[in-house]
């Protein structure tokens, strides 16, 4: 159930039409490139943007919401909504569109990697690690480092984003979100949930478990996996703290 029509709106920030009851979540997210108007000094002005998106984005996603055989095609999608919005914008190019169904699940179109469409799924695990270089003095490392080098360990509460990509199957499925946690979960959560990284985890044994290095171990935990169900493993993505993350990509 929502309210009066989006000319009624005064919250834009919490959706028009503003949702007064349960109701679906989606958020759309469309990415511009190009010149700046020289006028304006807009890539676009984003009421045009809104106003596109509404009038050519919104009915189908509307559509595939209400009609279960089009909601079972979630992968086919964004290259469906790329394609209305061609030509929406003169001057700039649809660099990527984003579908999110929830906080943690998205599916996305990059216009240069069509036809194939990219799913990403969020994840998070508990550990504690060291950041320390045995090829450092005690005194660099200290300075490198500060207290994160407290030789006891500190702990994260992290997230994980892993995205794969790839062309869609007939079904519209690049490949079923079950199976890709059910991938992680078995590769990634099981080997690092609640362990100290320095100490428990092999691959850490030589590597400092800085984000960046847990980014490229779970890419390269995850790449064989993915590729086995039929999906190429895009980037990893890994929140230590909500201001501190790392995307991996090769």
């Amino acid at each position: 159930m929502t309210e009066a029509g989006p000319d009624s709106a005064l919250n834009g920030h919490g959706g028009v039409p503003a949702v007064s009851a349960i109701g679906p979540w989606l958020a759309l997210r469309i990415t511009l490139t190009g010149a700046l108007d020289p006028s304006s000094s807009y890539l676009r002005n984003i009421k045009q943007i809104d106003q596109v998106a509404r009038e050519r984005a919104v009915p189908i996603l509307l559509s595939s919401y209400r009609d279960p055989h089009q909601s079972s095609r979630l992968g086919c999608i964004p290259a469906e909504v790329v394609r209305a919005l061609g030509g929406a914008w003169p001057g700039v190019a649809l660099e990527r569109l984003e579908i999110a169904f929830s906080p943690f699940c998205s599916i996305a179109a990059v216009t240069k990697e069509l036809p194939m469409t990219r799913l990403s799924q969020k994840f998070e695990f508990s550990a504690a690690h060291r950041l320390h270089n045995p090829n450092l003095s005690d005194a660099e490392n200290v300075r490198t480092y500060g207290k994160c080098n407290n030789p006891h360990g500190h702990g994260h509460n992290y997230e994980v984003q892993v995205t794969v990509r790839g062309q869609p199957n007939p079904a519209g499925v690049v490949i079923a979100v079950s199976e890709l946690e059910r991938i992680v979960h078995e590769t990634v959560i099981q080997k690092l949930d609640h362990k100290h990284l320095n100490l428990e985890v092999p691959e850490f044994h030589s590597v400092i478990p800085s984000v960046e290095n847990i980014a490229a171990v779970i890419f390269q935990l995850l790449k064989p996996k993915t590729a086995a169900a039929g999906a190429a493993l895009a980037s990893v993505t890994v929140w230590e703290t909500p201001k501190t993350w790392c995307e991996y990509s090769e």
